[in-house]
């Protein structure tokens, strides 16, 4: 009868003996190291400001008539935030071909409302006279509000 002989323990191999790391010496303040940041300039205090709203139909002159007001603001040195592009606005509607019968016939139209937002921060008198008398092309609506 065959004897059970006990499993013997692989023999690990002696790993090469390692040099000490050199410790690096700890920084002078006896901390972590702190990396000097920038000074931001703090923006001025928004007392309040001009929210203008622009809307059209088309893209294209509503971004023609944005660059105006935004370069009107920039004549007189005001502070402007934006365009911000607000989502599109889409309106659709799916109608009968025919007046009577052939339901499946059907026409869809749509109506896309492209949108811009402007802010101007603590405009001057001289910026709101002159964004009042800007004389921008049909199409395009604007709401203002002072915020």
């Amino acid at each position: 009868m065959p004897t059970k002989t006990a499993a013997k323990p692989k023999a690990k191999k002696a790993a090469a003996p390692r040099a000490p790391r050199a410790k690096a010496a700890p920084p002078a303040s006896g901390g972590k190291k702190r990396v000097a940041k920038k000074a931001v300039p703090a923006a001025p205090a928004v007392e309040h400001k001009l929210r203008i709203r622009v809307r059209a139909y088309e893209h294209k002159i509503l971004d023609l008539s944005v660059k105006q007001i935004m370069d009107t603001a920039a004549r007189f040195d005001a502070v402007v935030v934006g365009p911000v592009p607000l989502p599109t606005e889409i309106k659709r509607w799916t109608v009968n071909r025919s007046t009577f019968v052939h339901k499946d016939a059907r026409e869809q139209f749509e109506m896309r409302i492209h949108k811009r937002l402007i802010d101007i921060l603590n405009p001057s008198p001289k910026v709101i006279e002159a964004l009042t008398n800007l004389n921008l092309p049909s199409g395009v609506t604007i709401d203002v509000k002072m915020v």
